[in-house]
Order: structure tokens, then C-alpha cells, then sequence
């Protein structure tokens, strides 16, 4: 990976430490999901990491690649299960626009699903998001950190992508102020 000012690598260290916060947050909660789902593509990981932590099942669906059977046919299953009592929850990397939470919640909503029993964990969130989360293990705040978080797992991309995506995230936060 190059060496950007507009990029901010997180160390496998600080993703460990963000992971043990968000087990102790959910721990102290007298709410326990009945599982772990796990936001494709940058979801993935913590959600992994997170599972095996809490001794919480993992399920997993692929918002990123737009794949109905793999992202909304998935969801409308999610939802189906959070009426039935189910409590689900739902876990990204970072909540930054508030983009793939509306986006998720908005899914879960209309196919019924019962959102008392959907919950939301993120390793960072901003606090300028248009969505609020229920677990995090850092804050930030995007009008003042405007860097691209570079978590491990997209360290191994090209460079080329990583500064795309972080080009991407300044648009959509941008476009709400």
C-alpha cells in the first residue's frame, strides 16, 4: 500500500483491540443477539473476528456486490427470522455516510422485519452519519477526519482501488452537508 496523507491504515493491533471493545460492549448489554451478521464486504471480517469473541453464531449477507440472492433475498430471510424473535446483529467496519445502514434498515423495514429485534455493531463510527448505530468501538467525526480508514483486510487491495473507495466515501459524505 502507498503512502497517502488521505489514507489512515488501521493496524491489526487497533482492529484486535476495536473487536475485544465491541465483545465488551455487547457483553455488558442485558441484550444478546441470536446471531452475528456480517455486512459483505467490509462487514466480513469483524463480524468473523466478533463471532468466535462472543461464542455468537455468524451468518453473512453481500451488500457490496448487489446480488439479490446473495444481499436482498438474504435480508427479506433476516427479516422473516427477527419476527419470529430472532435477534439479529448486524455488524460493518465503519458507519460513515449512513449510506449501507439506511440502505440495510429500509430492506429489513419493508420485508416486515421486526427492528426491536435488529441491533447494529461498527468498528468505527462517525458521528456526523445520517444513521445512528448501537455498539461501536471508536468515534469520529468526518467533518474534521477526513481520512480513508484502510482496515486490514483492504490493504490487500491495489492501490488504486483503496483511493478510489476513499474518493467515493468523500463524495457521499459531502453530498449531505
Amino acid at each position: 500500500m502507498m503512502a497517502s496523507p488521505g489514507l489512515l491504515p488501521i493496524s491489526n493491533d487497533q482492529f484486535i483491540a476495536d473487536v475485544h471493545a465491541l465483545s465488551a460492549l455487547i457483553a455488558a448489554d442485558n441484550w444478546r443477539p441470536d446471531f452475528i451478521v456480517g455486512i459483505g464486504r467490509g462487514g466480513l471480517v469483524p463480524a468473523v473476528y466478533l463471532s468466535h469473541a462472543t461464542g455468537i453464531a455468524l451468518l453473512s449477507v453481500d451488500h457490496s456486490s448487489q446480488v439479490p440472492s446473495f444481499g436482498a433475498e438474504l435480508l427479506t430471510r433476516l427479516a422473516s427470522k427477527s419476527c419470529a424473535g430472532v435477534r439479529l446483529l448486524i455488524v460493518d467496519d465503519i458507519n460513515d455516510s449512513g449510506r449501507t445502514l439506511a440502505h440495510l434498515r429500509a430492506s429489513l423495514a419493508a420485508a416486515g422485519g421486526a427492528m426491536d429485534h435488529i441491533r447494529v455493531a461498527v468498528l468505527i463510527d462517525n458521528v456526523s452519519s445520517s444513521q445512528s448505530v448501537d455498539y461501536r468501538a471508536r468515534r469520529i467525526d468526518r467533518k474534521t477526519e477526513t481520512r480513508w480508514f484502510v482496515f486490514p483486510w483492504e490493504a490487500m487491495a491495489a492501490d488504486d482501488a483503496v483511493l478510489a473507495e476513499a474518493a467515493e466515501m468523500h463524495r457521499a459524505v459531502g453530498s449531505r452537508e
